[in-house]
This record gives C-alpha cells, sequence and structure tokens, in this order.
C-alpha cells in the first residue's frame, strides 16, 4: 500500500511541476479591439466633416468595409453614440471636394458608395494635418 501511495504521489508532483511551468510561461494577453468612440475621441476630429471622414476610415481599417455608404456612416454614429448629421451626404461631397474620399465604382445596396483616397488616409493617420 505504501509502495502505491508513493507512486500516486509522484504522478501528482510530477503534475503540478508541468502546471508551474506553464503558469511560468504566460500566454500573451487578449488585446481588446479599439471601439469606434475610443478612435474618433482619438483623432480628435473638428466637427462633421471631419468626423464622417475619421469614420470612413475606421470603417475601412478596422472593419473591414470595401466601401461604405450613408446608411453605413449613420450606423457608426449611432454606434459611437453620436449626433448623426443632419446630411450626410453633405458631409461626404465635402470630403470628395478636398480629395480625401471618393465615389466607389459600385453602390452598395442600392445606396451611392465611397471610400478614401489615399490622401484622405493619410489626412486622418496625420490627426487632420496636411502632409
Amino acid at each position: 500500500m505504501d509502495e502505491e501511495i508513493k507512486k500516486i504521489l509522484e504522478e501528482h508532483e510530477s503534475r503540478i511541476a508541468k502546471l508551474e511551468n506553464l503558469l511560468k510561461n504566460k500566454p500573451e494577453s487578449f488585446r481588446k479591439g479599439l471601439s469606434l468612440k475610443e478612435f474618433i475621441l482619438s483623432k480628435k476630429p473638428e466637427g462633421d466633416v471631419q468626423k464622417t471622414l475619421v469614420i470612413g476610415y475606421f470603417l475601412e481599417k478596422y472593419d473591414g468595409y470595401t466601401s461604405f455608404n450613408m446608411k453605413d456612416l449613420e450606423n457608426a454614429f449611432r454606434t459611437a453614440k453620436d449626433n448623426v448629421p443632419d446630411n450626410i451626404n453633405d458631409k461626404v461631397i465635402q470630403n470628395i471636394k478636398k480629395g480625401y474620399m471618393m465615389e466607389a465604382k459600385e453602390k452598395k445596396d442600392n445606396f451611392k458608395a465611397w471610400n478614401l483616397t489615399s490622401t484622405g488616409e493619410r489626412f486622418v493617420e496625420n490627426d487632420h494635418k496636411k502632409e
């Protein structure tokens, strides 16, 4: 009986040592994704035109959209718990005039769709400063 108990204790010691080694090598910590609201706050857009651009950037870079439409932008403003501008199309047109957005090749869900230009991407990445 003593031999059997000794064997069981040795097995337990071995298992405990393996578990302790696993704890020493901590797994990479899980990084929570950046929320749209956090992204907007980090970019500090001035007014709805810049905020629309920042949201478009987020949709493309973080949410993987190939293009976005008026409904996507409206939903994003709501997701960020922000007021939806009265005329999102006007905000987009102002970004197009500045060269930050362009009309997408194809409509999305029967709505006109847009993409950011490389100039628009750099403008957001440089915190609204022209190069």
